[in-house]
């Protein structure tokens, strides 16, 4: 599994940080596109696991958020819209329940409202570009970090009901990681970032990329999966690629603007 696993990030990595310098209408599609990768993998494993989900009414409304997200529109419409879509939907359908109506809903939020704010916090002024690259840099290296020095070092489970593997310790050395690539962007880039702003968006990354995490590994157990898809040699899913960002990019975009 090691060679393709790193053969999908030598052409991933650049092709992504590559989108990310272009900005623009060339990276909100690629975020937009992602989101419906996640959106249809996660469509794909209700129905495996027996759920049979409104699959079109989660796309078309999770595409719309996301859409409305990245290039803007009437935000609170859309919103309205879909909800308003999920609920009529069962209601004719030819299957009723609440819980095919609920993943519906929270699908489209979840997977499209969400990850879209990639876009937004690209298009920040003057500072979008790298800020975006401390995201994707410091998620990859919080990641890199809470696996090694779990995998070494763990003896606390942190989630033992939802990811066995996942410790405090190696937690604690995520978080880590994020500040520390905070931080050495703080201290290239003059001006990026104040100190208490710096503290908020690391330990945001650090928490809420794991916490996202851990989210998409309850979403997984719980239908009985062990991988959102195999897009992605060596890597599973996209959602299993891009779910510490889940929670942490709007996190980061929002400490930045409010």
């Amino acid at each position: 599994m090691l060679f393709p696993r790193l053969l999908t990030a030598v052409f991933g990595i650049p092709l992504l940080l590559w989108l990310v310098h272009r900005g623009g209408l060339a990276f909100a599609l690629l975020v937009v596109g992602v989101c419906g990768l996640c959106l249809y993998e996660y469509g794909v494993i209700l129905l495996l696991a027996g759920k049979r989900p409104q699959r079109a009414l989660l796309g078309l409304s999770g595409l719309a958020l996301a859409l409305c997200r990245a290039f803007g529109g009437p935000l609170e419409l859309v919103l309205a819209a879909c909800a308003a879509a999920c609920a009529l939907g069962e209601l004719f359908s030819r299957e009723h329940g609440l819980e095919r109506m609920a993943a519906a809903l929270f699908g489209a939020i979840f997977l499209g409202w969400m990850p879209a704010h990639l876009a937004l916090l690209r298009d920040l002024r003057p500072h979008g570009e790298r800020l975006t690259y401390m995201l994707f840099l410091a998620v990859w290296g919080c990641d890199s970090a809470a696996y090694l020095v779990g995998s070494a070092f763990g003896k606390h489970p942190l989630a033992a009901r939802i990811s066995p593997r996942k410790t405090w310790e190696g937690a604690a050395a995520g978080c880590l990681a994020a500040g520390l690539v905070v931080f050495a962007f703080r201290a290239a880039s003059p001006g990026l970032l104040s100190v208490p702003r710096a503290l908020l968006v690391a330990a945001s990354i650090g928490i809420l990329g794991q916490l996202s995490d851990l989210v998409e590994s309850l979403i997984k157990r719980s239908l009985g999966a062990k991988d959102s898809g195999a897009l992605l040699p060596g890597h599973g899913g996209m959602l299993d690629r891009f779910d510490s960002l889940l929670l942490a990019a709007p996190a980061v975009y929002y400490c930045l603007t409010l």
